[in-house]
């Protein structure tokens, strides 16, 4: 099973890179039945979008949902780059996913074990299994790559608004 999760979690961080490259926050899920066939991937494509819910983990859900025609994916396990935010555990949950491997954890917005505990929640009406780490320090270094860039892109875009604006004055 483990060898098959990293084969998986490698899917993910595909649809993690192809996030990176529409600079969007690198995210990737890939969705897979118990048959180990590949049923569907996601990568989060907020910005391209416009969406607020189009989260790596949503675009997975939402496609699973029409290829198999169905709500419930029992049966399946989702591979994810970075634990679930609240939503998209709202989401694993209500869609009844057997179980959840994911890379990094999300001390920010995690809804499986840095701030809340959806998943394995006993009060609701579903429990997901759950395994963390799955290559942890690649699933976490896309990230930090990105938001790298990303600050390095605002200083340049800064320092170049500040160079204009003394141009003007002169």
């Amino acid at each position: 099973m483990v060898l098959d999760d990293e084969q998986y979690m490698n899917i993910a961080l595909a649809e993690a890179e192809k996030a990176y490259q529409l600079g969007e926050v690198p995210i990737g899920a890939v969705l897979v039945a118990k048959d180990g066939t590949v049923v569907s991937v996601g990568h989060n494509l907020r910005e391209t979008a416009k969406d607020a819910t189009a989260h790596a983990e949503i675009e997975a859900i939402r496609s699973a949902n029409q290829k198999l025609d169905r709500w419930r994916l029992s049966g399946t396990t989702l591979y994810v780059t970075i634990e679930p935010c609240p939503m998209c555990a709202g989401a694993i949950v209500n869609s009844r996913i057997d179980r959840v491997v994911y890379g990094g954890t999300d001390l920010k917005a995690g809804a499986v074990h840095s701030i809340f505990n959806v998943l394995t929640n006993s009060n609701l009406n579903h429990q997901t299994e759950v395994r963390a780490g799955v290559l942890e320090d690649r699933c976490c270094n896309i990230m930090k790559d990105f938001f790298k860039m990303c600050r390095a892109q605002n200083k340049k875009r800064k320092s170049n608004n500040g160079d204009s604006g003394s141009e003007l004055q002169q």
